[in-house]
């Protein structure tokens, strides 16, 4: 089992910074992908950024340039950067880690989840 732990959420002004992160631990062999995805009231749930372990990164059209996603593999820890905060930008942000098994085997794990809130 891998548990991850999510922190770095808040109240922020349009505008403004966060920086989200979110360490992975437990049984892990290999961490293929590390990303973040979004949900909004109302809305279903999106990606936001993603990395793999080689540091290839894929962003949503809607954070491009204002968000930066990054890795620490000795640490199993991902960040996302965030500026430029929009209200449109408020929603719950959660974690989500691939892993890899000795047998190849790909395992989806999820973190609880941490709001970020932009307004004024």
């Amino acid at each position: 089992q891998v548990q991850l732990v999510e922190s770095g959420g808040g109240l922020v002004q349009p505008g403004g910074s966060l920086r989200l992160s979110c360490a992975a631990s437990g049984s892990i062999f290999s961490i293929a992908v590390m990303g973040w995805y979004r949900q909004a009231p109302g809305k279903q749930r999106e990606l936001v950024a993603s990395v793999t372990k080689s540091g290839f990164t894929n962003y949503a059209d809607s954070v491009k340039g204002r968000f930066t996603i990054s890795r620490d593999n000795a640490k199993n820890t991902v960040y996302l950067q965030m500026n430029s905060l929009k209200p449109e930008d408020t929603a719950v942000y959660y974690c989500n880690v691939v892993t890899l098994s000795t047998s190849l085997r790909t395992s989806d794990y999820w973190g609880q989840g941490t709001q970020v809130t932009v307004s004024s």
